[in-house]
């Protein structure tokens, strides 16, 4: 016995729905996992242009509000306003974070306003610099040299 009318279309359809479901592009703001979110960004070095803006979001999200990331060829910028507390107190957290999902990268910069941190031979280097970007905004930006 064959179905006809809206539920033979449906039964029809209903393959191709799951498959484009099953396909979608995943992006790294699809998960609240920062760490993941992190090392995904740090794996794309040097160049970042494979990167969308929606990738970093889920750095910062826990930090503040507003996060506006842009993808480049030589980088990866995060800007957002720190929610409840200091911009330094956010800086201090996003300072944690990079330095419990990246172990070995070398921390050789940490002030209230500036935090770096680099992975990698000089030459064939990825620099993470979360910084102060004015009073009441901060910024993430990872870049590559290689």
């Amino acid at each position: 016995m064959h179905t006809t009318g809206p539920r033979a279309t449906l039964a029809a359809l209903l393959p191709f729905f799951c498959c484009l479901l099953a396909t979608a592009p995943a992006h790294a703001d699809d998960t609240s996992n920062a760490c993941d979110t992190l090392k995904r960004i740090v794996a794309a070095a040097p160049t970042f242009s494979s990167l969308a803006a929606i990738d970093g979001r889920a750095i910062a999200r826990s930090h503040g509000d507003d996060v506006k990331c842009a993808a480049s060829q030589t980088n990866y910028r995060c800007t957002w306003t720190p929610g409840g507390g200091s911009g330094a107190e956010a800086l201090q957290g996003v300072a944690a974070d990079i330095a419990s999902c990246l172990p070995d990268a070398t921390h050789d910069q940490n002030s209230p306003a500036r935090q770096h941190f680099y992975l990698g031979a000089r030459g064939a280097r990825t620099e993470i610099t979360a910084a102060q970007a004015s009073s009441n905004k901060l910024t993430l930006e990872i870049y590559g040299s290689r």
